[in-house]
C-alpha cells in the first residue's frame, strides 16, 4: 500500500451504476460495511477502505486524544488523503454517480471530506457522525442530497451535535433527510431502511 492508498475491498460497478464508498467505524475494517453497500445499491460498485490509523489495535481514519477529542492536525492529513483517494475514483469511473456512507469514525472522516469538497459526491449518508469543528456554510451543497442518522440517547454522539450538523447542511443548501431513533450509538433497522431508501434510484 503506497502512502496515498488504503488497504481496501473493491468491486467494479455495472455500466452506469453508482460507485459507493463505505467507511467503517472505529475497530472495524474494510469488510464491516462492504456487504451492506452491495445490498443498498444493487449493481453498484463498492470501495471499502481500512482506516490507516491504529488506536490500540483498532483501525481508525484519523487520530484522537480522547472520546470526541480529535487530533486536528491528523484530521487535516486524513481529510486530504481521503479527498485525493476518492477523486482518483471519479476519474476512473467518470460515468458512475459517486455515493458515500460512513458509520461513526467513518462518518466523521466522510463529513470532513464532503464539508470541504461537496462536488466529490452525488449522495452522502452519515450514520452517527460527530463533527466537533466549526465551519462556515458551503454553498456547494445546493441541490445535493445528504442523509444524517442518529440516536437521541447516543452517549458518543450527543443529539445536540447531530442537530447542529443537520442545521449546517440545511444552511448550506443541501436536501437533508434525517432518521433518528431513541437508542444509542448502535445502528438500527430504521437507519438501514433509510439508507436503502436514500440510495434508491
Amino acid at each position: 500500500m503506497t502512502q496515498d492508498r488504503y488497504q481496501a475491498l473493491e468491486s467494479a460497478p455495472e455500466p452506469g451504476r453508482p460507485l459507493v464508498f463505505a467507511l467503517h467505524g472505529t475497530g472495524g475494517d474494510e469488510s464491516q460495511l462492504f456487504k451492506l453497500a452491495q445490498d443498498v445499491v444493487p449493481g453498484g460498485g463498492v470501495v471499502s477502505p481500512r482506516g490507516d490509523v491504529s488506536e490500540m489495535g483498532a483501525a481508525r481514519f484519523f487520530r484522537r486524544t480522547g472520546e470526541g477529542v480529535y487530533d486536528m492536525e491528523d484530521l487535516a492529513r486524513a481529510t486530504q488523503k481521503m479527498t485525493d483517494y476518492i477523486a482518483s475514483y471519479r476519474v476512473r469511473y467518470p460515468n458512475s454517480p459517486i455515493y458515500g456512507f460512513g458509520y461513526s469514525n467513518g462518518a466523521n472522516i466522510l463529513a470532513a471530506v464532503v464539508m470541504q469538497s461537496p462536488e466529490l459526491f452525488d449522495r452522502v449518508a452519515l450514520l452517527h457522525p460527530l463533527v466537533t469543528w466549526a465551519a462556515a456554510p458551503n454553498p456547494g451543497f445546493q441541490g445535493r442530497s445528504v442523509l444524517v442518522t442518529a440516536g437521541r440517547r447516543d452517549p458518543i454522539t450527543p443529539w445536540s451535535q447531530s442537530a447542529a450538523l443537520i442545521d449546517w447542511f440545511q444552511a448550506s443548501g443541501a436536501a437533508v433527510t434525517t432518521e433518528a431513533h431513541d437508542g444509542g450509538h448502535e445502528l438500527r433497522g430504521s437507519e438501514i431502511a433509510a439508507l436503502h431508501s436514500f440510495f434508491a434510484d
